[in-house]
């Protein structure tokens, strides 16, 4: 299978290459031993590096997710989709999707918040829902430190940036200052969108012959491993990674948001699924496709719209560039979703087909560069029970007692705690973002 200048699958595995994209040993012998019976090539190795990572598979978190109540009466759709759905009575409902981008936001915060906001809108009409509004929760370091008025000015931009150019308001928020947060910000964007029942749509790519197209902009070589990179813990070394970061177009987004609810609206009947391309890109939003309609699929990578030369297979899969939708349509219809789109002068190509096999193959310049189950990527990554204990500092706090602060000058505390970060008006931060 090795035709690009990449590590052989025996290198992989005596370099242990696949450790520096995150997978432990243990993981690496799973997919070698357990699901494959051989050793993975450069692209497979890749195509697991970001699908079990925790960013994409939630192999730590899932646990304690499970504990959170999920379903209701209300409830519409609940974890598994791109975003959640609650009913609101008359036919109608919100749809909500809350997300962090941490990670890119510390190392380029202006395109870091600013991809994390269109992510979300992504999600949100993926499911059939116009976007009506947008809120966002940050945490900085203290304020007197340079880089956090940086990253706090960035970050705002980005926001505002991309939410004020695609026409979503902005209407609440809160952000907060504390050492704690001095070398990683919290960044987190939530969107509402509002959809009639009969307009729900699913991730799936079912129907045998059914055809996968990629919608929306070109792809390119940003955000390459930025899923693994979102689920390493942050070091100053890692600010040179800006390449894992994603590069935005609020523009290009307005017109796939028309394009896509032109397509759900008023072509129903050609319509199969529909998928967000956001972390881990074209892998994650095809394998997570196909598995929750028991599917299996067949890409042909020479066709995806590519910005960039000489791209590989790995690349491709792995890219997160942004702006881009996975549809599964009908057979047969593939020409009225290309003149749909065209309008908008966006790409909309046909780049495989379902099958009923339960596998997921790639092909690049006639070869197959991937041949794997799809539910081993999409599904059956390792899930970690961690050992917790409480904290030695509560223990300490139930030692101390009852606090009673000393309040010498009432007035003067008042006025220190107005001069807060924290506390004092968020005007200048607010007032950047369109709220109507």
């Amino acid at each position: 299978m090795k035709t690009r200048n990449e590590p052989s699958p025996l290198e992989i595995k005596e370099k242990k290459i696949y450790a520096e994209w995150g997978l432990t040993d243990e993981e690496y012998r799973m997919i070698e031993e357990d699901i494959l019976g051989r050793m993975p090539n450069y692209t497979e190795t890749g195509l697991f590096s970001v699908m079990w990572s925790e960013h994409c598979s939630y192999k730590n978190s899932k646990p304690i997710l499970r504990k959170f109540p999920t379903s209701g009466p209300h409830v519409l759709q609940g974890p598994g989709e791109g975003a959640g759905i609650v009913d609101i009575g008359d036919g109608q409902a919100v749809v909500f999707k809350a997300e962090s981008h941490n990670h890119p936001s510390a190392v380029e915060p202006y395109e870091g918040a600013a991809t994390g906001v269109g992510g979300i809108i992504r999600d949100i009409f993926s499911m059939g829902a116009r976007p009506i509004a947008l809120l966002d929760s940050l945490r900085f370091g203290e304020l007197d430190q340079p880089r956090t008025k940086y990253l706090l000015e960035e970050v705002v931009a980005g926001i505002s940036g991309y939410g004020n150019c695609i026409g979503i308001p902005t209407v609440g928020g809160e952000v907060a200052f504390d050492p704690c947060y001095e070398g990683n910000p919290l960044v987190n964007a939530m969107c509402v969108g509002l959809i009639d029942h009969k307009d729900i749509q699913k991730g799936q790519a079912s129907g045998v012959g059914n055809s996968i197209m990629y919608v929306g902009a070109k792809t390119g070589r940003d955000g390459i491993h930025g899923a693994t990179f979102a689920s390493e813990e942050f070091s100053q070394e890692e600010e040179q990674q800006r390449s894992a970061v994603q590069v935005g177009d609020p523009f290009m987004e307005k017109l796939l948001l028309e394009a896509c609810l032109e397509l759900i609206l008023e072509h129903a009947d050609i319509l199969v699924g529909i998928q967000d391309m956001g972390a881990a890109g074209l892998v994650s939003s095809s394998s997570e496709m196909a598995s929750k309609a028991g599917s299996g699929l067949i890409l042909t990578l020479d066709d995806v719209p590519q910005r960039e030369t000489n791209m590989t297979p790995y690349e491709m899969m792995l890219s997160e560039s942004q702006e881009r939708m996975l549809i599964c349509v009908k057979a047969g219809a593939e020409e009225r979703v290309k003149e749909l789109f065209k309008k908008y002068d966006l790409d909309a190509v046909t780049i495989g087909e379902v099958t009923d096999d339960g596998l997921y193959r790639l092909y690049h310049h006639g070869e197959e560069v991937a041949n794997l189950p799809v539910d081993a990527l999409a599904e059956d990554a390792p899930v970690y029970e961690k050992a917790v204990q409480e904290p030695a500092r509560i223990e300490k706090f139930k030692q101390l007692g009852q606090y009673q602060p000393i309040i010498e000058d009432a007035n003067q505390l008042l006025l220190d705690l107005l001069k807060q970060p924290t506390i004092a008006s968020k005007h200048a931060i607010y007032e950047t973002y369109d709220s109507q």
